[in-house]
């Protein structure tokens, strides 16, 4: 891993990364953009919703950043893991997706998000292009 792997992560990272996945379009504003491939969103920030909430004030989250996952055994690996700072709520049941405040981002390294971000992009891609990747024949 190299230094900048090490570093803790940071909510611009996340646009800088997910627009380094092949064939990334990004959506939305600066404030809320998405980010998706074929069609598909893999990664985008979203809005106050009532299903999350700060559990000391009551008042909705501003910072959510959702993830897509490919499945949903490493949705509850993410989770349940008290070590990562990826949570979910009711109104994801049944979505492969993990969600993140931008304010605990930091608890995980750089080369960490590049992980979920790529992770994500593949579990968002057209089939053949995911392969394409991973054999390192794209981007």
């Amino acid at each position: 891993m190299s230094g900048d792997d090490e570093r803790p992560a940071r909510v611009e990272d996340v646009h800088a990364l997910a627009t380094a996945m092949p064939d990334c379009v990004v959506s939305g504003d600066d404030e809320r953009p998405g980010f998706a491939v074929g069609g598909k969103t893999f990664v985008f920030f979203r809005g106050p919703r009532k299903d999350a909430v700060d559990p000391e004030t009551g008042e909705r989250y501003q910072d959510v950043i959702a993830f897509h996952v490919e499945s949903e055994a490493d949705k509850q690996a993410l989770c349940l893991d008290e070590s990562t700072p990826f949570f979910t709520t009711p109104h994801w049941n049944g979505y492969n997706a993990v969600l993140l405040l931008g304010r605990d981002i930091g608890r995980l390294s750089h080369g960490e998000l590049r992980e979920i971000i790529q992770d994500a992009w593949l579990a968002r891609a057209p089939k053949r292009k995911a392969a394409a990747w991973r054999a390192g024949s794209l981007g």
